[in-house]
């Protein structure tokens, strides 16, 4: 059922952990496809805000096994399905799909084809441009956990996100809106400002320079519902003494420092892995309505390495690389 594919193909990789300068276009095997797995020819690929630590080794306990060299890194792409294992049943060459391929052994998304399990795929969802699916899957997928598994959101809840306007941020804003949530987005400069508005949130406030307090306290008198913890800071930390007794706070594990929840206050450290249903969930809701996903800044593969170091700057929504 597969096509027939080349034996090597170009990746951006390296041979040894270390900082940007390691980072490099090179000449690597095409991965085979196992039995519950799918080959895509990737378009385009994410950067994530991560990919600094693991280029430079500091994720490497993450990893199933030793790490291979060369290391492809790349956690989420979109592209085209050219081959399928002998147990997939969901997808065939020809489909549009989107992924993830967190620290693969096979290597991720850096490159011009990638292996990933059928269940971390999913169809591109309607209306979105490559380069936007590509950037949709580890951080849609840290938003919809956090709001839905975690903090268990219903319709009417008031919620609090800080860091509205980053990567996660502006995909949970239109993800709590889509569950029937009231958002009060706390975001990064007047640019991020309005990018959460344009996300639909009820109110804003920029995270610097505003009065986050008062904002809160104008949004929720009785104390928000619950808050998403995207970005840590004084402010953040002010809020969430505001929360409602019975309320929950959560946050991704790699938020620094971590929020500190008030008595009576629930919280709630998590991961944003997908398992099997994660991804149909975040298509369900993506596809309600329209979604916008902000890819702010689309690189040649080649210039990867910078894009890793552009992306720990101020900036809106996602970063990508563009492959084939």
């Amino acid at each position: 059922m597969a096509q027939t594919l080349p034996e090597t193909m170009q990746a951006a990789a390296f041979d040894r952990f270390g900082g940007p300068e390691v980072l490099g276009i090179k000449t690597v095997p095409v991965p085979q496809c196992g039995d519950d797995e799918i080959i895509i020819r990737a378009e385009a690929a994410g950067v994530g805000t991560w990919d600094a630590l693991e280029r430079q080794g500091e994720m490497v306990e993450l990893l199933e096994g030793p790490p291979r060299f060369p290391y492809v890194q790349g956690t989420d792409g979109a592209g085209e399905v050219v081959a399928v294992g002998s147990a997939v049943r969901g997808f065939k060459p020809g489909d549009r799909v989107y992924g993830v391929a967190f620290m693969s052994a096979k290597g991720s998304f850096y490159a011009q084809y990638v292996a990933v399990k059928e269940h971390q795929a999913a169809p591109i969802p309607r209306g979105l441009k490559v380069e936007q699916a590509a950037a949709l899957a580890a951080d849609g997928c840290t938003a919809l956990i956090g709001l839905e598994d975690k903090l268990q959101l219903k319709q009417g809840q008031r919620l609090v996100i800080f860091g509205a306007s980053g990567g996660v941020g502006h995909i949970a804003v239109q993800l709590a809106r889509r569950m029937g949530a009231k958002v009060l987005a706390v975001a990064s400069g007047d640019d991020g400002v309005e990018l959460a508005r344009r996300c639909g949130a009820d109110a804003v406030v920029e995270g610097r320079k505003g009065d986050v307090a008062a904002a809160c306290r104008a949004f929720a008198p009785d104390g928000p519902d619950a808050a998403l913890v995207l970005a840590n800071g004084d402010a953040a930390q002010a809020v969430l003494q505001h929360l409602r007794k019975g309320g929950r706070i959560a946050y991704p594990n790699g938020v620094e420092p971590a929020p500190r929840a008030p008595e009576g206050v629930e919280l709630l450290a998590y991961d944003g892995i997908p398992g099997p249903k994660t991804l149909p969930r975040l298509n369900a809701l993506v596809e309600q309505e329209p979604f916008h996903l902000e890819v702010s800044r689309l690189y040649p593969l080649k210039e990867a390495a910078k894009a890793q170091e552009e992306v720990l700057k101020h900036h809106l929504g996602k970063f990508a690389l563009r492959i084939n």
